[in-house]
């Protein structure tokens, strides 16, 4: 197993296209790059890379594939089934001794918020109830981002979408997938963000260790959808976790783990003003009534877990 110091040192001075290939096309400051460049660091080119339709899509440039591994294009919901055909591919070769153990491939399925949270959930129950061998990546923006930034499962209350006008935002409230997944009781499941890139770096050798299926939620900012400047990306995810709103946190043996409690948190207001989907909770007039609804939200979440670790 690679030592995670060693690991990061050695992403600080790779170039910008050694581990996706050149000329992608992403936006500026994307979250989600900026986590899966350190993701497929670590699991290296012995993966093949389900990927179901959304922003990672455009990493794809016809004949090229993203990845140094091996790549297949799904459907939104499909990644799933995608990934269990090509286990059972690589299980049978490995059966017939078509292939050997050293020649076998880590599956990876990766899909945005919208597969994940939504259209692709029931097919993710089913290979979590089926134990399938693999490991699903969801990179997080909090809607659907390559169509516009419709909002999503997991678009955060009070957030404006392109779907959602209204003076208070976004109505609803952000699905808790990683608490649906852990119900599965797969593996392994975890929450990452690009910004603490030895977090997400151990995270990740821990799933690769491991057998089944290994979920990992990567809350990915994006400046096209959050509308921000892109040289933000790294602060507003920093922010993220030292407000409290996305806990880091792993699942495993039956028991949760916060792997980062910010003790001193900062106020939620904080990440929320840096983001133009928030602007209109501080302009023309502060909107005191859905900002402290959302901190006390936030404030509620931790207290459950100052109370648990007592």
């Amino acid at each position: 197993m690679t030592d995670s110091s060693d690991t990061i040192r050695g992403i600080k001075d790779l170039p910008s296209t050694h581990l996706l290939g050149t000329g992608t096309p992403m936006c500026a400051g994307c979250g989600a790059l900026e986590a899966l460049h350190v993701i497929y660091d670590i699991l290296g080119s012995k993966t093949v890379f389900v990927n179901a339709a959304g922003c990672m899509t455009l990493l794809s440039v016809y004949p090229f594939t993203p990845f140094r591994g091996s790549w297949l294009y799904t459907a939104m919901a499909s990644a799933p089934a995608g990934a269990q055909g090509i286990r059972d591919a690589l299980d049978i070769l490995l059966q017939q001794k078509r292939i050997t153990q050293e020649e076998d491939l880590e599956v990876v399925v990766l899909t945005g918020d919208g597969a994940a949270y939504g259209m692709g959930l029931s097919a993710t129950s089913g290979s979590m109830e089926r134990m399938l061998d693999y490991i699903y990546i969801c990179y997080d923006n909090e809607g659907y981002g390559n169509t516009g930034q419709q909002y999503s499962a997991a678009t955060p209350h009070a957030a404006r979408t392109s779907t959602s006008h209204g003076v208070s935002g976004f109505a609803g409230y952000k699905k808790n997938l990683f608490d649906i997944w852990v119900a599965h009781k797969p593996a392994y499941v975890a929450t990452v963000i690009g910004a603490d890139p030895l977090d997400l770096a151990k995270k990740i050798e821990k799933a690769r260790s491991m057998e089944g299926p290994r979920m990992i939620i990567a809350l990915s900012p994006c400046p096209t959808g959050w509308d921000y400047d892109p040289r933000e990306t790294v602060n507003i995810g920093r922010l993220a976790v030292k407000t409290g709103v996305w806990p880091l946190k792993e699942y495993a043996d039956g028991e949760v783990v916060h792997t980062k409690i910010p003790r001193q948190r900062a106020p939620v207001e904080e990440y929320l003003k840096l983001q133009g989907r928030f602007a209109h909770l501080f302009e023309p007039e502060r909107n005191e009534v859905l900002l402290a609804e959302i901190q006390a939200r936030v404030d509620a979440y931790w207290e459950k877990v100052e109370v648990a670790e007592k």
